[in-house]
C-alpha cells in the first residue's frame, strides 16, 4: 500500500494548485492490465520540488511540460511498497505546468484500484474503480491527497457491448464504437474519481430533472428488477428530504448507484456514481432489518454528496467529518423520509460496534489530534466503529443539546462557507458556534477529543418522601438524557414517567428526588439519546428479566439489552444467563432488529467465545430451543421465521436433524431452503463432519454463481479432516495468492471452529508468520482480512494469547495487521477473563 505522510501533503499543498485532470482509460488490452493516460494541469506557486503518484506495472512515457522524464521516472515500479509509485518533479519553476503520463496498470483482485471480476454464472467481465484512500495511483497519475481538488474529464475505451459510468454523465462518442466520454465534473478530490465498466444491467429513471440509475451485473438482473421500485423510491425520498433541510442543492449532474462484485466496503460515495456491494441485491429471502439496512446505506452515501464531496476533509484526521455525519444523517433521513425506524438497528448493532472499538487499547478520539494521524497508513485504521457509530452518537447528542433547527443552521453555514473546498474540525465548530451562540468548542473538546465511553450507574433508594436517584457518572462528558421509570403489573412493564436530566462534564454523582414509590424498573438513557455504558441497579435488572420484551418502546429495550451485553463482556453477568434471557424474551420481542442482534451475540460471542467447552452445549441447546419456539405453527411472519431458521441451522448439533432439513428442502413449517439457507446448512454439516467434498462440489454446480463459489470455499475449509485443512491453509497463505478478496474471506470463515479445536491446534502457531507474510505481500485489504476472519479466535486459550503477544513484538508488521492483532488480543484476553469468572 502506498503511504503519504501528513507533512508531505502539507508541503505539496503549499507548493501546488491543481486545476484539471484529463484521464483516459483503455480496457481493451487484455485480462491483466489496462492502459492509463493522465494529463494534469497545475500551478507551482513558487519554485520547488514535489512529486505525483502512480503505481504502474509498466511506464510507457512521462513528460513534464513536454520534456521526457525518462524510463525510470516512477520510483519502485509495481503496485506494492510504501515508497513505490512516485514520480519526482524536481526543479519546478513558478507558474503553470503540465504533467502527462502513460502507463500499463494492473487489474486488481482485492477490491483496490481497478478491480476486475469475471462472473462464474455467465463468464462476463466487470470492472469498477476504488480510489479511496490512496488507490488513485493504481488507476491514474495523481497528486493523491484530498485537499488538492481539481476538475476531471474522463474518457474510456471499452468493449463495444459494455456500459461505462463515471462521476459525470457518460455518453458514447459518435463514430467510435466502445469509446465513452464523461461530462466534466466540478472540483473533486482524487480519491473520489470513479469509473464502472462492463455489461451491466441498468434500470434508469429521472427525478428532479436529473438522470438516476441503478446498475448490476447481468446475472443479478432479475433480482435488481424485483427490488428496483423499492430502491428508487428510497433514493427519491431521501433526495427530496435532503433538499428540504439543506440550502445547497445536489451538486452533481446525475445520480447512479452501481452494485458491484467483491466490494470491500459497504459502499463508496463517489460523486454522481455511488458503488455498493452487490450483496444488497438480494437473491434469497431477507429480513425487514436487512432491507432497512440497505435503505440506510443508500441514505448514508447520498449524505456524502454534501458531507465529503461538496465539502471535503483537508487531511485524514478529520475522517469523522465525512463518516460520522453521513452515519448520523443517513439514519435520521431514512427515518424521516420513509416508514422505516432505523434507530433501533443503530442502537442494537452499529452502536455496539462503537462501544467495542472504544474499549480496546487501539481506541482513539472521534476527532484525533493531527499528530496522531501522521500518514495514510495510520488513517486507514480510523475507519472503524468510533469514526462511524460513536461519532454519529456524539452528533445525536449535539442535536439533543442544540436543537435540530440550530444544528441544521450550522450545517448550512458550513456548506456555504466551504462549498467545493476543504474544511477541518475547527471550521465545523466555528459554524456551529456561529449558528447557536453556544460554547460548542468546549462541547467538542469533551466529546470529540477524548477516548473511551462514559459509564452511568444508578443507585435507587426510597423513603417516605419519595424515591431518590443517585446517578454515578464517569468519563467527563456532559450528557442530556432521559430516565424512564416503569412499573410492573401482571408480568408487563408500563411507563410511569420520563424525566430529562443534564449531567455535568465531570466525574461525580448527580442526585434527584421524585415523588411516589420506587419504580420497578429504572432505565437510564431511555430513548438512547446519549453515548455511554449504562448499568441497571439490582432490583431493576430483576424486573427486566421478567418484563423486558413488554417494555413499550423498542429503544428502551435496546438500552436494557445493551446493558446486559456489556455486563457479559465485563464479567458481571454469566453469559449463560444472557442466553437464558434471550430464550425467555425473544419469542415475544416485537422488533426484529433486536431479535437478530441478540441472537447474533448469543451465538457468536456467548456460545463460541465466552463459554468454556463444557458449558457451550447448554447455550446451543437454549438457542436451538428458542429457534423451535420461533418456528412454531402460530408464527406466520416470514421475517421472524427466516431469523429462526438461520438460528436453528447455526445452533444445531445433530447432523441427522440437519440432514432431514436438507433432504426435504425446508425447515418444518417453512421457510423453504433458498440458496442462502442451503449454503448455511451445508456449512453447518461440514463443521460437524456430516458432508463430503463431492456433495459440496455438487451444490456448487447447482449454484454456479459467485456466491456459490464462496459458499463452496467456506464449506471445504470447514471439513474436519487434515487434508481439507491443509488445502484451505495453502489457499489462504500459500505463495500462489490465487484467492480474490471475497474467496479469501470465505475460506478463512470456514477454517476455525470450536468443534474442531484438537484438529486446529497445530495451525495456531503457524498462523502468525503466515498472516504477516500475506499482509506484507498482498496489501491492506488482505492484511485486514487475514486478522478479522483468519485469526484463531475459536481457540480461546492462554497459549493463543501468548503467541499473539509474541507476534506483536515484531516491529516490521504491516500497520493494519498490527492494529487488528492488538484488537484480537484484547478480545481474547476479555474472553479469558469472562471464562475464568464463570467457570465451574
Amino acid at each position: 500500500m502506498a503511504t503519504l505522510t501528513r507533512r508531505e501533503a502539507e508541503a505539496r499543498a503549499r507548493l501546488v494548485e491543481v486545476h484539471h485532470y484529463a484521464v483516459d482509460l483503455d480496457f481493451t488490452g487484455g485480462e491483466e492490465t489496462f492502459a492509463s493516460t493522465t494529463t494534469i494541469r497545475f500551478t507551482a506557486r513558487q519554485a520547488g520540488d514535489t512529486f505525483a503518484e502512480l503505481r504502474p506495472l509498466r511506464l510507457r512515457s512521462a513528460t513534464l511540460d513536454g520534456a521526457d522524464l525518462g524510463p525510470d521516472a516512477v520510483a519502485g515500479l509495481g503496485p506494492g511498497g510504501s515508497a513505490a509509485g512516485r514520480i519526482a518533479l524536481a526543479g519546478l519553476a513558478e507558474g503553470e505546468h503540465e504533467l502527462r503520463v502513460t502507463a500499463d496498470m494492473p487489474y486488481s483482485r482485492t477490491g483496490e484500484g481497478m478491480h476486475r471480476f469475471t462472473d462464474p454464472a455467465d463468464g462476463l467481465t466487470y470492472l469498477y474503480s476504488m480510489c479511496c484512500m490512496t488507490e488513485s495511483s493504481l488507476v491514474y497519475a495523481a497528486f493523491d491527497q484530498p485537499d488538492l481538488k481539481a476538475v476531471f474529464d474522463v474518457t474510456v475505451t471499452a468493449p463495444e457491448e459494455w456500459t461505462v459510468l463515471g462521476n459525470g454523465v457518460a455518453t458514447r462518442v459518435e463514430g467510435r464504437p466502445g469509446r465513452w466520454r464523461c461530462a466534466t465534473t466540478p472540483p473533486l478530490s482524487t480519491y473520489l474519481m470513479a469509473v464502472v465498466a462492463g455489461p451491466y444491467h441498468s434500470v434508469r429513471t429521472e427525478h428532479a430533472g436529473l438522470p438516476f440509475g441503478i446498475h448490476v451485473r447481468a446475472s443479478l438482473a432479475e433480482h435488481l428488477d424485483k427490488d428496483a421500485d423499492e430502491i428508487l423510491d428510497i433514493t427519491r425520498r431521501c433526495f427530496d428530504r435532503y433538499h428540504e433541510i439543506y440550502d445547497e442543492p445536489y451538486p452533481f449532474d446525475s445520480y447512479d448507484q452501481a452494485f458491484v462484485p467483491e466490494f470491500n466496503a459497504g459502499a463508496m460515495e463517489n460523486p454522481g456514481l455511488v458503488t455498493l456491494r452487490d450483496e444488497y441485491i438480494h437473491r434469497s429471502a431477507v429480513t425487514e432489518t436487512e432491507r432497512e439496512t440497505r435503505g440506510v446505506v443508500i441514505a448514508h452515501e447520498m449524505a456524502h454528496m454534501w458531507f465529503g464531496n461538496l465539502v471535503t476533509l483537508r487531511w485524514w484526521d478529520d475522517v469523522w467529518l465525512n463518516e460520522s455525519f453521513a452515519e448520523y444523517v443517513g439514519y435520521q433521513i431514512l427515518g424521516e423520509a420513509t416508514a422505516h425506524e432505523p434507530w433501533t438497528e443503530f442502537a442494537t448493532s452499529r452502536k455496539t460496534w462503537g462501544y467495542d472499538a472504544d474499549q480496546r487499547p487501539t481506541t482513539h478520539p472521534v476527532a484525533p489530534d493531527p499528530e496522531a494521524v501522521p500518514d495514510t497508513a495510520s488513517a486507514w485504521l480510523n475507519f472503524d466503529g468510533i469514526s462511524y457509530a460513536k461519532g454519529a452518537s456524539a452528533l445525536r447528542q449535539l442535536v439533543t443539546w442544540l436543537g435540530e433547527e440550530t444544528f441544521l443552521a450550522g450545517i448550512n453555514d458550513h456548506f456555504a462557507r466551504h462549498r467545493f473546498g476543504n474544511a477541518t474540525l475547527a471550521d465545523f465548530i466555528d459554524s456551529m458556534a456561529r449558528a447557536s451562540g453556544r460554547p460548542v468548542p468546549e462541547w467538542a473538546d469533551r466529546w470529540l477529543r477524548t477516548s473511551g465511553p462514559d459509564t452511568l450507574k444508578p443507585e435507587v433508594t426510597a423513603d417516605g418522601e419519595g424515591w431518590r436517584l443517585a446517578l454515578h457518572h464517569t468519563g467527563g462528558r456532559p450528557h442530556r438524557l432521559l430516565i424512564g421509570a416503569y412499573d410492573e403489573s401482571g408480568g408487563r412493564a408500563a411507563l410511569r414517567e420520563r424525566h430529562e436530566l443534564d449531567l455535568p462534564a465531570e466525574d461525580g454523582t448527580t442526585a434527584r428526588t421524585f415523588p411516589g414509590s420506587r419504580p420497578g424498573l429504572l432505565v437510564v438513557n431511555d430513548g438512547d439519546l446519549t453515548y455511554a455504558k449504562v448499568r441497571l441497579d439490582g432490583p431493576s435488572w430483576e424486573t427486566a428479566l421478567r418484563t423486558l420484551s413488554t417494555l413499550p418502546d423498542a429503544l428502551t429495550r435496546t438500552v436494557v439489552w445493551s446493558a446486559a451485553r456489556d455486563m457479559v463482556r465485563d464479567g458481571e453477568l454469566d453469559p449463560l444467563a444472557y442466553a437464558e434471557a434471550a430464550r425467555r424474551h425473544l419469542p415475544t420481542e416485537p422488533a426484529t432488529a433486536i431479535v437478530e442482534s441478540v441472537l447474533a451475540f448469543a451465538r457468536r460471542q456467548v456460545a463460541d467465545v465466552y463459554l468454556t467447552g463444557d458449558r457451550r452445549p447448554a447455550a446451543l441447546a437454549l438457542l436451538a430451543d428458542l429457534s423451535r419456539a420461533m418456528l412454531g405453527a402460530e408464527v406466520t411472519d416470514p421475517t421472524r421465521r427466516l431469523i429462526a431458521a438461520r438460528a436453528a441451522i447455526g445452533s444445531a448439533t445433530d447432523p441427522a436433524e440437519l440432514r432431514s432439513w436438507w433432504e426435504s428442502g425446508t425447515l418444518p413449517g417453512g421457510p423453504a431452503l433458498d440458496p442462502e439457507l442451503r449454503w448455511q446448512l451445508l456449512h453447518r454439516l461440514a463443521v460437524l463432519g456430516a458432508t463430503t467434498r463431492e456433495e459440496i462440489a455438487a451444490e456448487a454446480e447447482r449454484d454456479a454463481t459467485a456466491v456459490g463459489e464462496e459458499g463452496a470455499a467456506r464449506c471445504r475449509a470447514a471439513l474436519p479432516d487434515e487434508a481439507a485443512k491443509a488445502a484451505a491453509w495453502d489457499d489462504l497463505f500459500g505463495p500462489a495468492d490465487r484467492l480474490s478478496n471475497y474467496l479469501f474471506i470465505a475460506t478463512a470463515q470456514g477454517f476455525w471452529h470450536p468443534e474442531q479445536r484438537d484438529l486446529l491446534a497445530p495451525y495456531v502457531p503457524r498462523y502468525f508468520p503466515a498472516a504477516a507474510a500475506v499482509a506484507a505481500r498482498r496489501g491492506h485489504t488482505l492484511a485486514v482480512a487475514a486478522v478479522r476472519y483468519g485469526f484463531p479466535a475459536a481457540v480461546v486459550e492462554e497459549g493463543t494469547a501468548r503467541l499473539t503477544e509474541e507476534a506483536l513484538g515484531d516491529d516490521t508488521l504491516v500497520t493494519a495487521l498490527a492494529r487488528n492483532l492488538t484488537n484480537q488480543l484484547d478480545d481474547l484476553r476479555r474472553a479469558l477473563r469472562v471464562r475464568a469468572a464463570f467457570s465451574r
